[in-house]
């Protein structure tokens, strides 16, 4: 609910036509509905012109498209990132980032307003948990940034559940979201468009394990032994680095697809060679990538990204055990892209 009205974008179709039926219109109407939103992209209910006016009149008093208000944006100097701070309707703010690549276009979404997990160099982190998004404003911010493409003769080909929070703690919302997404009557995205995120939350590894479809999955990994992981993301002392890979090992014998390990660079923190060869270790005979990314710094952590020459000398360490690798190119450094940097800095956002 958005309010005292129905949130469509929180409606799977069964749902959506018990809202019909409830209406007393027939059932196929609800698939029509379905199209407007995610095929048609449409922000009113004016829009929807086979319908009945009767019928969209109807749907405008007691129904909402829009439950995300944009209050800030900011694009990188390259043009390459756009995020978008969002209002909730309940006042909360959460943030979206829409990043260009040579052939994609990737929106990276939350799933909830701050974060539990308290990792020491994440913004999110700082802030400590306020509640989870529900399963349409996480469809929404995609939905936000697939309208300017669109106009483009553009389309989000890519979406990662990276941003503000850790999805497997608001699963259920967060697999609704995608299974809505992926929906071939409406927004159409594949499942291995998609990629979740997660700090480690083993159970919800294990539940992702048995779905159907096949997302991927990132684990945020940032070191290979537990001495220095519990330095900076505490859910290791709940869940250590050999529980983890075991969880990871059986995603990858169920589904037969890849794991990506996340893994933020700290300087003189996490990067000395001897510690990518530890993580070559961790990972050997895994079907995995590892994702290395320079740390983007934050207000609350001392610590700054490695120097480049350290980050590629960690990478030919992985290299040279046959650990396939990517030294990210980082988005929007400029615009404070990193998860929860825009909310914490709302002041000196341009506002919409």
């Amino acid at each position: 609910m958005c309010g005292w009205k129905t949130a469509f974008f929180d409606l799977t179709l069964p749902q959506m036509e018990e809202f019909v039926i409830s209406l007393g219109r027939p059932r196929y109407r609800a698939d029509q509905l379905w199209g407007w939103l995610y095929r048609s992209l449409a922000t009113d209910f004016a829009q929807m012109t086979n319908l009945p006016r009767a019928l969209r009149e109807e749907l405008a008093a007691q129904a909402a498209i829009h439950t995300l208000t944009p209050v800030a944006e900011t694009v990188s100097e390259d043009g390459l990132a756009r995020k978008v701070l969002f209002q909730l309707h309940d006042g909360e703010t959460i943030e979206s980032v829409l990043m260009f690549y040579d052939e994609r276009n990737t929106v990276c979404a939350s799933t909830q307003v701050g974060c539990a997990m308290g990792c020491a160099f994440c913004a999110t982190g700082q802030m400590g948990f306020v509640r989870n998004l529900t399963a349409g404003e996480i469809v929404e911010q995609v939905i936000h940034f697939t309208r300017p493409l669109r106009e483009q003769e553009e389309r989000v080909t890519n979406v990662v559940f990276m941003g503000m929070g850790e999805p497997l703690l608001n699963y259920d919302a967060t697999w609704r979201a995608i299974e809505t997404l992926h929906d071939p009557q409406g927004f159409g995205l594949g499942a291995r468009r998609m990629t979740l995120s997660t700090v480690g939350w083993v159970p919800g590894i294990e539940r992702l394990g048995q779905e159907k479809l096949q997302v991927g999955l990132a684990v945020s990994l940032h070191a290979p032994n537990d001495e220095i992981r519990n330095q900076f993301v505490p859910l290791g002392r709940r869940y250590p680095i050999n529980r983890l890979m075991a969880a990871c090992r059986e995603v990858v014998a169920r589904t037969g697809r890849r794991v990506t390990f996340e893994y933020a660079l700290i300087d003189k923190v996490n990067d000395a060679p001897e510690l990518a060869r530890q993580l070559a270790d961790l990972l050997d005979g895994l079907l995995c990538h590892v994702n290395l990314i320079p740390l983007n710094l934050t207000e609350g952590y001392p610590h700054g990204p490695s120097p480049h020459e350290r980050a590629l000398a960690f990478q030919g360490e992985l290299e040279r055990r046959h650990i396939p690798t990517t030294l990210r190119v980082r988005r929007g450094i400029d615009i404070q892209a990193g998860c929860g940097q825009l909310r914490s800095r709302l002041p000196f956002c341009e506002t919409l």
